[in-house]
């Protein structure tokens, strides 16, 4: 199967989570909107000077030049905060400093420095157009407009957005209850003592940052030894717990890969079993019990890779909100790149400024370290041949 073909049965056995929280604006980041979000207020909410000086009307100044400066009695001064109910009168002004409450009838503010500075009276030097430096009734946002929309990742900008309105709680989606069952005789936990012939565990601390920066949550994170009945108990536990399951390991044709016959054994509805991609094609993914397992293998740069084409995708169906999504882009290859491959091919890479780079020569699935030197991978079509200087579609990877 295609990957697009194994992302939309995946997909499509996904349930959206439908509970909902409140929480306060400064706990709101990378939470996602619940509903739609309405103005209870105008912002500005009255008519406010854009910067320190006189609000007049403009008509009264029409004509003021630097040789013909009009004289003005000011009535009051203002500053940021203050209110006054003052009336216009003609070929008259108000100081106001910046921010401040620009009384009905006037329409315009003059820079103090096209003044004199006046306190008293205040010789004005410059004419002035009608709303010059001056914030109308909801320039910024309007009584009752939607400002967020339902399904929207929120950031530290919402959460401004949101003060300004004098709005201090949002009601979001819950996060998303992640499971991650790492499998293999050969595992230890980091920090633990090595011994001959372990290694020490990476793929899943790699998958809980990424997670977790994106704004979910993992409830558990597992080592399970190449046993079947080891496996089922954590599953089930997974399933009547976690919202989304990853495993990795045990996935291909080894002697101890027994993990798609044990989600069968299980019950679960093999979803996808194989994709046409490069590292990763054993990736599988299935139900059980209402929830969805991706497994992934255990290399750490296949288990990354499909990772990133199918876990993004998942979140954005569950929870509403399409910035989930993975981003892919097409940018010029700076590097030689000869081989032809038969499957899709997915080699780890760097961009930056409309360019790709190859940083490394060594591109098997089961190296990680010069994954530090990438933030991309390039995806090779099935007998595709390019040259530097082409374009060439990437992947880019959350987070780096």
């Amino acid at each position: 199967m295609q990957i697009e073909e194994c992302l939309n049965v995946m997909t499509k056995a996904l349930k959206p989570i439908e509970d909902v929280e409140t929480v306060s604006i400064d706990d709101c980041a990378d939470r996602v909107a619940a509903e739609d979000i309405t103005a209870p207020i105008a912002v500005p909410s009255f008519p406010k000077a854009a910067m320190d000086g006189y609000a007049v009307l403009a008509k009264d100044v029409k004509s003021a030049a630097l040789g013909r400066p009009k004289k003005m009695k000011i009535q009051a001064h203002l500053m940021a905060g203050d209110y006054q109910d003052i009336k216009y009168e003609k070929n008259q002004c108000v100081r106001v400093m910046t921010g401040a409450y620009v009384p009905e009838g006037y329409n315009a503010v003059v820079k103090q420095e096209d003044t004199d500075y006046g306190e008293n009276w205040v010789r004005i030097y410059k004419d002035a157009v009608s709303y010059e430096n001056y914030c109308k009734v909801g320039e910024d946002i309007k009584k009752d407009s939607v400002v967020i929309t339902k399904g929207t990742k929120l950031s530290h900008v919402h959460a401004g957005i949101l003060a300004s309105l004098g709005i201090d709680k949002v009601n979001v989606i819950r996060k998303a209850k992640i499971a991650v069952i790492s499998t293999g005789n050969e595992l230890v936990k980091p920090g633990e003592p090595l011994t001959p012939g372990k290694i020490y565990e990476s793929i899943s601390h790699m998958l809980i940052n990424a997670i977790k920066k994106e704004g979910l949550q993992v409830i558990f994170s597992k080592l399970c030894r190449d046993d079947e009945e080891e496996a089922k108990a954590l599953l089930k536990k997974a399933a009547s717990e976690a919202d989304f399951i990853i495993t990795t390991g045990a996935l291909s044709v080894g002697k101890m890969d027994f993990l798609p016959k044990t989600l069968k054994d299980m019950g679960a509805e093999i979803l996808f079993q194989g994709a046409d991609i490069k590292p990763g094609t054993p990736t599988m993914a299935g139900v059980l019990d209402g929830k969805v397992i991706l497994s992934l293998s255990g290399n750490p740069y296949a288990a990354l890779a499909n990772f990133e084409i199918y876990f993004w995708d998942a979140m954005a169906e569950i929870m509403g909100c399409d910035k989930f999504k993975p981003v892919v882009g097409k940018v010029r290859l700076m590097d030689e790149y000869r081989k032809k491959e038969k499957r899709r091919r997915l080699v780890r890479a760097y961009t930056e400024e409309g360019k790709v780079y190859l940083p490394s020569e060594v591109h098997s699935s089961s190296v990680l370290s010069n994954m530090a030197l990438c933030n991309c991978m390039i995806e090779f079509e099935p007998e595709q041949q390019v040259r530097m200087g082409d374009y060439v579609k990437i992947r880019y990877i959350k987070g780096l």
